[in-house]
């Protein structure tokens, strides 16, 4: 919004000499005033934004309401906060068909170079569309539900209808460029015309005057971009020829002369034969676009902007809102529907989506430059993505650390940029310090993330609270610290009322933990025994949440997986005649750490701690007569922890001698835990893609202290990197063609995108 001040006072001078430019002016400023009152969201001020937006009517305020509830919504997933976001949202989405209407049908020219009339309109409704749906697919309803695959489909249309104004005014402005250095050449030629007389000189001239004809119109709509591009593409292919026909000419001429025994005539001959050389030279460099600054071009060959905000292209407030908000939309659209599991793959395919991953990203990170709402949603989108779906993941694109334009793998230098900028521009905001706690985790830094989510201060928004205790629970859970772990699950309770459940079985979960460690202590056995009685209440109240909160008409997928093992576990107390919480088998705890990811960001103390854990299922009297899945469940978690600590050779014959070996139809049955065999395949690939001589080089041998497989960094060797992802991709293929089982979709995301980033390496290696 640097800029707006100076639009509007163009707007100003503008608008006494008439009605249509006073129009403008006040588009601008309700684009203005709404906008830098719905910004204050990102800097955790929602008073100051309800303030801003209270006392406008304009389609951008609305639509900046529509957006408030929508975070609240978000962050919360509560049933009051999703319908009154809701209402808001189609508010908008109606005020925007009406204007984008009445703009479509105004004599008056377009206002943008970029867009067509209405472009402004037709964002707004597309943002409350999709906005709407989102909340949607989050509720209880099946029928709103399955409505809201129809609005994400029009937003879709036509946020794929923005985005290629900007290719086709981008083809436009490579097309002017060429124009305009063919010219100058063309004259810079005509001055030297004593060099090129008899050698296609006419034809160059009228070649040169051919293409200025051709030139795009200063502002036309999308449909006449594309009908001058053409018709100025046919022209450079007719002059492609003049130019070479009287270049190769005048050469074969010169050559056939050669040297005449005269010293003088052959330097000059040489000297000609310089110029002539040249000149070709020339011609073909002006005969290709030159590079611009202000695109770039995906590996799908679409081209888009990387212009800044102060970039002359963009000539009014309403430009930079445009462009700004397309990116974020289609870009998160984009990347989210490329995340899609195998479960939802057909049904996206039969409603007509399909993601870009590389140009969503290219697209978010293009929006996150800009200081308005957009920008920082773009930026917040960007920390989801990488810390939560791509940190989720374990098979990943290979990256490049040290360079700040990569958009692969994990981008830690841009991500760590990224985030100073955020919180230069937000400095109030609790949810940049959630991102940077975030961040920490990452990097196994689970101590630096407590003392970030420990610091005293509440935020404005309820939600992010509960956010921020969510994080701050999980991190309890990675680094062991059981106590502080089951009281932060017990908050989130207080602060969300949407997956209730989870919470209290992890806080039973904690309780058990700390039963098992004291159990048989001399001196502990009172303590032991309030520990095993809180395990048992919270397991008991969480049953009695369970299905209270539905998604799209069905239970949580995490729902039903604490009422299979609680049922599970009451089986055991009967059949090994035990107490309930002495019947529960390999450590939930330790399980529910892998369930949320909590290896890969725990360091090598924390590893260890976990393996302790696993052991003690071992030492029970039990544990020979156990069910194969349940041992299945700790090989599992022994073989993720030793691949955590780069124990690959370990952690592949644990997984192929004490899981993959069984027949699958062993893990079937109503309260059988049956996701274990096909992750197993999946861990298997993991490891094989760990081993390869590339990731090594890049990640380093292991986590400090450990006794890895890898003591030192290989040299590459293509050859056998082949061989082993080759292996990787077989387990993967298994993983994804795998029957329906608890967890699939949870899983399903890490086995889509291993598959896609095993299919980029073959891509790029030219394997198959």
């Amino acid at each position: 919004m640097r800029r707006v001040g100076r639009w509007l006072d163009k707007g100003r001078a503008a608008a006494n000499a008439s009605t249509q430019s006073l129009d403008a002016l006040s588009e601008a400023q309700n684009l203005e005033s709404s906008m830098r009152a719905v910004e204050l969201i990102m800097d955790d001020d929602i008073e100051g934004a309800e303030r801003g937006l209270a006392h406008g009517n304009s389609t951008f305020h609305k639509l900046c309401k529509g957006t408030l509830g929508f975070m609240r919504a978000a962050l919360g997933f509560e049933p009051e906060v999703m319908k009154e976001a809701s209402v808001q949202l189609y508010d908008a989405e109606s005020s925007a068909s009406t204007y984008l209407y009445k703009a479509r049908n105004d004599d008056r020219s377009s206002y943008s170079n970029i867009y067509d009339k209405g472009s402004e309109f037709a964002l707004c409704q597309a943002q409350a569309q999709l906005m709407n749906a989102l909340v949607a697919l989050l509720s209880e309803n099946l029928t709103e539900s399955l409505k809201a695959f129809y609005k994400i489909r029009k937003a879709y249309l036509t946020l794929d209808g923005l985005a290629q104004m900007e290719t086709n005014f981008l083809k436009a402005t490579a097309v002017k460029s060429l124009t305009n250095s063919r010219q100058q050449s063309s004259e810079s030629l005509a001055s030297t015309g004593s060099n090129r007389v008899g050698m296609g000189g006419g034809p160059l001239s009228s070649a040169g005057s051919a293409v200025q004809q051709g030139v795009v119109p200063n502002r036309p709509s999308s449909l006449r971009q594309t009908q001058a591009i053409d018709s100025t593409q046919q022209d450079d292919s007719d002059d492609a020829d003049e130019f070479y026909d009287a270049d190769e000419t005048t050469d074969r001429k010169l050559i056939t002369q050669g040297y005449q025994g005269h010293v003088a005539l052959a330097d000059k001959t040489a000297n000609l034969e310089k110029q002539v050389s040249n000149l070709a030279i020339q011609d073909r460099q002006i005969l290709r676009p030159p590079p611009l600054s202000r695109r770039t071009t995906t590996a799908t060959g679409i081209e888009i902007f990387t212009e800044d905000a102060d970039s002359e292209v963009f000539t009014t407030s309403l430009d930079i809102f445009v462009h700004s908000g397309t990116n974020l939309c289609y870009g998160m659209f984009s990347l989210m529907i490329s995340m899609i599991p195998p479960a939802f793959g057909k049904l996206m395919s039969v409603i007509g989506f399909k993601g870009d991953r590389e140009r969503g990203i290219h697209m978010l990170w293009q929006a996150s430059k800009f200081h308005n709402i957009n920008g920082g949603m773009a930026g917040l989108v960007l920390f989801v993505w990488y810390n939560g779906l791509v940190g989720f993941c374990d098979i990943i694109p290979d990256s490049d650390p040290a360079k700040m334009d990569d958009i692969e793998g994990f981008p830690q230098k841009r991500l760590d940029a990224l985030l100073v900028e955020m919180r230069g521009r937000y400095p109030k905001s609790y949810l940049w310090l959630v991102e940077e706690a975030r961040m920490h985790s990452s990097r196994r830094q689970t101590d630096e993330a407590l003392e970030i989510l420990s610091r005293p201060g509440k935020s404005q928004l309820k939600q992010l609270e509960a956010l921020a205790m969510f994080e701050k629970s999980l991190n309890c859970m990675n680094s062991h610290n059981y106590t502080l772990c089951a009281e932060s699950f017990v908050a989130c309770v207080d602060l969300n009322s949407w997956s209730q459940a989870l919470y209290y079985y992890i806080a039973a979960s904690c309780h058990v933990a700390i039963y098992r460690n004291i159990q048989g202590v001399p001196g502990k056995e009172t303590e032991a025994s309030k520990h095993e009685t809180l395990a048992d209440e919270f397991f008991k109240t969480a049953v009695t949440k369970v299905g209270k909160k539905k998604m799209m008409g069905r239970q949580l997928p995490f729902d039903t997986f604490v009422m299979r093992k609680i049922t599970k576990w009451e089986e055991r107390a009967k059949r090994f005649d035990c107490s309930f919480i002495d019947a529960i088998g390999v450590s939930p705890f330790e399980e529910m750490i892998y369930l949320w990811n909590g290896y890969k960001k725990m360091n090598t103390s924390q590893l260890e701690d976990s393996l302790t854990n696993l052991a003690w299922s071992e030492n029970r009297s039990t544990w020979q007569v156990e069910e194969i899945d349940e041992k299945a469940i700790l090989s599992l978690l022994r073989s993720v922890i030793f691949r955590n600590l780069r124990q690959h050779t370990k952690a592949r014959q644990i997984l192929r001698d004490q899981i993959i070996c069984h027949d699958r139809l062993l893990f079937k049955g109503p309260t059988k835990d049956d996701w274990v065999a096909p992750v197993a395949h999946y861990e298997m690939a993991v490891n094989l893609w760990m081993e390869r001589s590339g990731f090594i080089r890049q990640h380093g041998a292991g986590l400090t202290g450990t006794k890895r497989d890898d003591e030192v960094a290989p040299p590459e060797d293509l050859v056998g990197d082949a061989a082993i992802v080759g292996e990787a991709k077989g387990y993967i293929e298994k993983a994804k063609a795998w029957e329906k089982y608890q967890l699939d979709a949870r899983f399903g995301i890490k086995v889509t995108a291993a598959f896609d980033a095993i299919k980029k390496w073959e891509t790029k290696h030219g394997a198959t």
